[in-house]
C-alpha cells in the first residue's frame, strides 16, 4: 500500500506518462483526454495508420510503446485484450483494459497489476475520428478488483479514471458480465432483430422505414455499431447474453399473450410497471456541491479485502469520490480511506460493521 503522499491520487492529478494499445472510439477518447490532463500518451494499434491517424488528431503524443508507461489501458477488440495486456503488464506499470466482458480477460490475465475496467460510454461516431476528450466525463466507468488485485495497482487506476471525469463501480467481474448482459449485450441484440425485421418489410412496403420517428429510431441506434466488435462479446459472455436472452423472450412471450387475448388489465399493469421504471432510472451522479465525509477503515493485510469493501459500496449504489491506501507501520494491516457523500455515512459505516469492519468517518471541510 502507499501513503497518501505519495499516493494514486497526485500521479493522477499532475499527469505522467502513459499508453493506449488501439487507438479506436474508446482509445482515442482516453488519449484526447489524458493528454488534455497534462498526460504525456504513446499508443499503437494493429493497424498503423489508425495509430498515425490518432496522432494527427492530438489524441498521440507519440506512437510506438513507451516501456516507462506507468498505465496502459487496452483498448482491443475483447479476444486480444489478455495477450496484450500481459505484454504491457512485461514492462512494468498497471494496466486495465475497456472490454465489454471482464471474467474471461481477468481470468486469463492473472496478474495483481492488471484491474478490469469497462468504460459505459459510446458514439454514434465510429473510430478515431469520433473521439473526444469528454466522451467519459459522468459516464460510469466499472473496475472488476478480485481477491489477487493490488491495492496499489486498483488505487492507480481509480484515480486516473476519475480524473477523466467518469464514476467508477466496482463489481466482481462475473456480476459485471450478468449485468452488462442484461443492460447493453442483449439490447444491442434485440435492437438489431428489430432493425432486421422492419428492413425486411421495408423491401415490400417503402414506407416502413419513413415512418420510424423519435421511438424507433431511439430504440434501435445501438444497431448502428459495427458488428465486429460483438462477435467476440457474444462469443465470450455466451451463457449470460443466452440466459438474458431467455428472459427477453418470455417476457415478449407473454406480451403477445396479453395483446392477443385481449387482457387489457395485465397489459397495462405491465407498461405502467416499465414506464415507472424507466422514469427512476439513475442520471448522472452529481458530484458538485455536496458534503463530503472521509471514512477510514483499518483492514488486515489479506487478498481480497480491497474487492470485498469496493464491490458493497457498489451493491449500496454509493459512488466513492476518491480511494486511497494507507499503510501500517506494524507492517500486517492498512486503511482503506474512502471519500463518499455525507447522505450516504451512516448506510456505508453500517454496512462495513456488519463485515466485521470498524469503520470511523469525519465530516471533510
Amino acid at each position: 500500500m502507499t501513503s497518501p503522499a505519495d499516493g494514486p491520487g497526485v500521479a493522477a492529478a499532475g499527469g505522467g506518462r502513459a499508453a493506449v494499445v488501439g487507438t479506436g472510439l474508446i482509445g482515442g477518447s482516453i488519449g484526447l483526454a489524458l493528454r488534455a490532463r497534462g498526460w504525456h500518451v504513446s499508443g499503437s494499434d494493429a493497424d498503423p495508420s489508425r495509430a498515425r491517424r490518432a496522432l494527427e488528431l492530438g489524441a498521440l503524443d507519440a506512437v510506438g510503446t513507451d516501456p516507462h508507461a506507468e498505465i496502459t489501458f487496452v483498448a482491443t477488440p475483447v479476444g486480444a485484450v489478455a495477450e496484450v495486456a500481459r505484454g504491457a503488464l512485461a514492462h512494468g506499470g498497471v494496466v486495465t483494459d475497456v472490454g465489454g466482458v471482464k471474467a474471461p480477460i481477468v481470468g486469463e490475465v492473472g496478474d495483481p497489476r492488471f484491474v478490469g475496467g469497462h468504460p459505459m460510454a459510446g458514439s454514434e461516431h465510429e473510430g478515431v475520428d469520433g473521439s473526444t476528450a469528454t466522451l467519459f466525463e459522468g459516464a460510469t466507468w466499472v473496475l472488476t478488483p478480485t481477491v489477487d488485485t493490488d491495492p496499489d495497482a486498483y488505487a492507480r487506476v481509480r484515480a486516473v479514471v476519475s480524473s477523466l471525469g467518469a464514476n467508477v463501480v466496482a463489481l466482481a467481474p462475473d456480476r459485471h458480465d450478468a449485468l452488462v448482459a442484461l443492460v447493453s449485450h442483449v439490447p444491442h441484440l434485440a435492437a438489431a432483430t428489430l432493425m432486421r425485421v422492419a428492413s425486411r418489410e421495408a423491401d415490400e412496403n417503402a414506407a416502413v422505414l419513413r415512418l420510424a420517428a423519435g421511438g424507433f429510431r431511439d430504440m434501435t441506434r445501438v444497431a448502428a455499431g459495427q458488428p465486429g466488435i460483438w462477435l467476440d462479446v457474444c462469443a465470450e459472455n455466451r451463457d449470460a447474453i443466452v440466459e438474458g436472452l431467455d428472459r427477453l423472450l418470455d417476457s415478449l412471450a407473454a406480451m403477445r399473450t396479453w395483446v392477443a387475448g385481449g387482457d387489457l388489465h395485465a397489459l397495462h399493469a405491465a407498461l405502467d410497471e416499465a414506464r415507472h421504471a424507466r422514469i427512476k432510472l439513475p442520471t448522472v451522479v452529481d458530484r458538485v456541491e455536496q458534503e463530503l465525509v472521509e471514512v477510514s477503515v483499518p483492514v488486515p493485510d489479506r487478498p481480497g479485502v480491497l474487492a470485498d469493501v469496493t464491490t458493497l459500496l457498489a451493491e449500496l449504489n454509493v459512488n466513492i469520490e476518491n480511494l486511497e491506501t494507507v499503510d501500517s507501520p506494524e507492517g500486517d494491516a492498512g486503511e482503506l480511506v474512502l471519500v463518499v457523500a455525507a447522505s450516504a455515512e451512516e448506510r456505508v459505516c453500517e454496512a462495513l460493521r456488519r463485515r466485521g469492519y470498524r469503520p470511523s468517518s469525519r465530516l471533510l471541510p
